[in-house]
């Protein structure tokens, strides 16, 4: 059975999503993503193995499901292909991380999401000023 506390916090996530932009959105998932990489750290630093494997596996769901999947490879051009091949690449990474507990691997692809997520808030910034 969930809590109480647990449904509001359900609510309340899903009334912003459906309020949000797009560049909110995709803001949104960048969090996600960072959050459970950084998740996976803690967990290999204390040696809890499950918990690694589910934020790795967050982290992949929501670079695969999320990130990649919205990007739009008709419009986006090169620019798309690029951030397709990267997301691949951040998957394949966390896949590496996961196998051999590699803090490195986690840290570099965290990097890699702060990079991007920066890079989609100054848009974002743009946009709002335009």
């Amino acid at each position: 059975m969930h809590s109480p506390a647990s449904a509001y916090s359900r609510v309340g996530l899903e009334s912003n999503v459906a309020a949000s932009n797009p560049h909110l959105l995709i803001v949104m998932l960048f969090d996600g993503a960072i959050l459970n990489v950084n998740s996976a750290a803690v967990s290999i630093a204390h040696g809890d193995v499950a918990g690694k494997g589910q934020a790795i596996s967050k982290a992949i769901e929501i670079i695969n499901s999320g990130l990649k999947a919205s990007l739009d490879m008709n419009a986006g051009g090169e620019l798309a292909q690029r951030l397709a091949a990267l997301y691949d690449y951040m998957v394949s990474r966390l896949l590496y991380a996961n196998l051999h507990s590699s803090e490195p691997a986690l840290k570099e692809v965290a990097g890699l999401l702060l990079e991007i997520k920066g890079a989609w808030e100054a848009i974002r910034d743009q946009a709002n000023a335009a």
